[in-house]
């Protein structure tokens, strides 16, 4: 891409919050679950989405706002789909409880499996690019090997449902949100893991009796922030005992039900996420105020991602099947 070339060689500016909407891609028939630009650099103009129109696509979401291509290896609704490291290949998991990894070329599978549980999260480790993590409606969530198409470690949470998956950096510890809170108690609602052993390290790390449904680390300190469905962001330490800050909570959008996502600019500055009404959120991390809110769709918006190069450049998606790109 043109315009992403000059960005590459130098250091990330200060994250702007966008303002106008460049392209509204709506080749979806369903809702877009989840969306992700690609982890390279000189390819970071592609983003991927994942629909509950059983559909993966990949888009120029930087120069055209095209639509690129289409995979159809599911037949249930994606739940989840990630960018190998490489960019060159798409891990997807979804409600047929099947994994894919698909090249993006050619769109073959190099990996497929079966699994006993409908898929609701995946992630690649952060150092180990042929291992991945998957969890869904299931007590247990596994580890795989790319290599060898076998399960490497279970994990087993003693709950319903994998809501996300949170590596920590250098992936030796993990964190998985899950749904079982229940009215007396609000433990295991987040799970620490040590990735190794396949042991727990802490389930009493958020109390509140609100589900999570999604995570997000920090991209530089040491902390990560929760998504709840009370309605408000909660941020705590990436450090063992993994300690809620009680002083900040990020609050003004609404959840409500939806697998709403948040995410962390690149430099660190601000907070985004998305809103059951349709709005995107803009929060000032330090003082953990709002500092704009964007009219973005007209039904929930599920995710809300910053890019990775381009400072001021947000891909938006909701639950009516739209992605949207702002600057």
């Amino acid at each position: 891409s043109e315009l992403i070339k000059p960005y590459l060689g130098s250091k990330y500016k200060v994250t702007e919050v966008p303002k106008s909407l460049i392209f509204c891609m709506s080749k979806h028939s369903g809702p877009v679950n989840e969306i992700q630009w690609c982890p390279v650099r000189e390819q970071s103009h592609t983003l991927l989405s994942a629909s509950m129109d059983k559909t993966v696509k990949v888009w120029d979401a930087v120069d055209t706002g095209c639509c690129l291509k289409t995979y159809s290896c599911h037949s249930c609704a994606v739940r989840a789909a990630q960018w190998s490291s490489c960019g060159r290949r798409i891990l997807s998991g979804g409600f047929d409880s099947t994994l894919h990894l698909t090249d993006v070329e050619t769109g073959k599978q190099i990996f497929s499996s079966k699994t006993e549980f409908r898929i609701s999260a995946l992630k690649f480790h952060p150092t180990e690019s042929n291992v991945f993590i998957c969890g869904g409606f299931s007590p247990e969530v596994k580890a795989w090997d790319i290599r060898t198409s076998k399960v490497l470690r279970v994990y087993k949470a003693a709950v319903q449902q994998t809501l996300d998956i949170l590596f920590l950096p250098e992936g030796r510890e993990f964190l998985t949100s899950t749904d079982a809170v229940s009215r007396d108690s609000a433990d295991r609602t987040i799970i620490a893991w040590d990735f190794q052993s396949a042991a727990k390290i802490s389930n009493q790390i958020f109390h509140e009796r609100y589900t999570c449904p999604s995570l997000t680390l920090h991209p530089k300190e040491s902390v990560f922030v929760a998504q709840t469905n009370g309605n408000y962001m909660a941020l705590f330490s990436a450090q063992r005992p993994y300690r809620i800050n009680k002083k900040k909570r990020y609050e003004g959008h609404k959840v409500e039900g939806f697998a709403v996502g948040c995410e962390f600019s690149p430099d660190g500055t601000l907070l985004v996420t998305g809103s059951s009404d349709g709005k995107v959120f803009f929060y000032n991390y330090h003082t953990s105020r709002i500092i704009r809110t964007l009219s973005a769709h007209k039904e929930a918006c599920v995710s809300a991602i910053f890019h990775p190069v381009l400072p001021s450049l947000l891909a938006t998606c909701d639950w009516a099947g739209e992605i949207k790109i702002w600057q």
